[in-house]
């Protein structure tokens, strides 16, 4: 008997296959995905799905449509996509939808990312629970609710390159050099179309690619560009090829990482300060949203540009939620993903690599250069422990930094009067504590860093 309380996570449903998830449960999810957005007064007599490139992401979609098809929905198949091509179609078309990825994570994962109309999105707090009960009664009772197929396939590839296109203009800068890594995934099937000229003109790009080929079974690195080790090899094409700067996708293609000319990364930080700077020169005042775990130079240049930055606790729905509530132009997490208005306040891996080429471009100085101005501080990086106890563990953090600025918006973070910070955060998933730590100089965060640590791991 499958639980789903195991599957359904804060944000997502992503388990191993098939022994957690497989198409008897994706079709309790469709049946259910359907009536719980009825029930909270959503349209959802039509839905729109798409997945990645796994093998077992088609027959999860096909289970997941029956089960739409059982509960009274029309279905809009769009077939291989990014999870941003699913929130395209979502946002353009005005319908629910459902996307077919395990992100990052190995082979033998999947998972089904859900979102309302507009690209709204349905985390924990705002339906997955429900949906996650429902499906879990109709597998108990051993029902399996029927409906006529009632299922349209459409390829929205080249509309959405074509809307990206609209969002920033490439036609213009000056000729580049792009090594682009997607990890064999969906990456390899949008980025010919996005900054290619498979179905749209040709920009002034000399696209260098690296694993294209679709192979769920990631034969040449994980499709996770979070850890350095997937990377090496898009570093050294960089320097290779002489290119101006490399992209790294993620295995759905909703994340990007970027490295510079020497195939040094840029950190994400950066990336959200300067995209931040070119949302603001175009909206003036706006409001940007950050996670309270990106570097503190994020706030202050949206504040030197004039705009309004809003800390937000880690995660997606989180972040989407804040867009929405005020209206923010931009928002950006340290994990490389990125938010914009203009794309329904959903995150988008492409444009975001759009912007990156058009500020590149834009101007003669090389990345390594530009990037340097949006990095202020000394940042730790994500380091993880293994704690039996967190609460308790978090308690001796809090005691211990009792004398500096506490807050608990997101676990704790402890922050200090020369602009140094720690924030140490329980995993929703896993008996860890996640530790984030940045000061303005080496020898500061390194004290800090191990200091939480000695506590932490003692």
């Amino acid at each position: 008997m499958s639980d789903l309380s195991k599957i359904v996570k804060a944000y997502d449903v992503r388990g191993t296959t098939p022994d957690q998830l497989n198409e008897t449960v994706a079709r309790a999810l469709g049946t259910a995905f359907v009536q719980v957005l009825k029930e909270l007064g959503d349209k959802a007599d039509r839905i729109v799905i798409a997945h990645d490139m796994r093998e077992s992401s088609p027959p999860l979609a096909a289970a997941f449509a029956a089960g739409a098809n059982a509960a009274g929905a029309e279905v809009l198949h769009a077939g291989l996509a990014s999870t941003d091509l699913l929130y395209y179609a979502s946002g353009a078309l005005e319908l629910p939808g459902a996307m077919f990825t395990a992100s990052h994570n190995p082979a033998q994962y999947n998972g089904i990312k859900m979102c309302r109309s507009g690209a709204a999105p349905i985390g924990q707090d705002s339906g997955l629970t429900d949906i996650r009960d429902r499906a879990q009664a109709l597998l108990d009772s051993g029902e399996t609710p029927s409906g006529a197929e009632r299922v349209e396939r459409r390829e929205l590839l080249a509309d959405y390159a074509a809307h990206l296109r609209t969002l920033v203009d490439l036609s213009g800068i000056r000729p580049l050099k792009v090594v682009v890594d997607a990890g064999n995934g969906m990456g390899g099937y949008t980025v010919p179309a996005v900054l290619g000229a498979t179905v749209l003109p040709a920009l002034p790009l000399d696209i260098v690619p690296m694993y294209f080929e679709l192979d769920g079974s990631f034969p040449n690195h994980e499709a996770n560009p979070l850890d350095p080790k997937n990377i090496v090899d898009l570093q050294k094409a960089v320097r290779e090829h002489g290119a101006d700067l490399g992209l790294a996708f993620d295995g759905d293609a909703d994340r990007c990482f970027v490295v510079d000319e020497r195939g040094e990364p840029v950190s994400p930080s950066a990336i959200t300060a300067l995209v931040a700077t070119r949302e603001l020169a175009k909206h003036p005042g706006e409001t940007v949203i950050h996670n309270l775990i990106t570097s503190s130079a994020v706030a202050e240049i949206v504040r030197e540009n004039g705009g309004e930055p809003v800390r937000s606790r880690v995660g997606h729905s989180f972040i989407k939620a804040e867009m929405a509530r005020t209206n923010a132009v931009f928002g950006g997490e340290h994990s490389a993903h990125y938010y914009f208005r203009d794309f329904w306040f959903a995150d988008t891996g492409m444009l975001a690599a759009m912007h990156m080429l058009a500020a590149l471009g834009e101007q003669d100085k090389p990345l390594s250069e530009l990037a340097h101005e949006f990095e202020r501080y000394v940042a730790s990086g994500e380091i993880n422990s293994t704690v039996t106890d967190q609460q308790a563990k978090l308690a001796e953090v809090k005691a211990a930094y009792a004398d500096a600025d506490l807050d608990e918006l997101d676990g704790l973070t402890v922050s200090f009067d020369d602009g140094s910070w720690i924030n140490l955060r329980a995993s929703n998933t896993e008996p860890l504590l996640r530790l984030n730590v940045e000061a303005p100089t080496t020898e500061r965060m390194v004290q800090l860093r191990d200091g939480v640590l000695a506590l932490v791991r003692g």
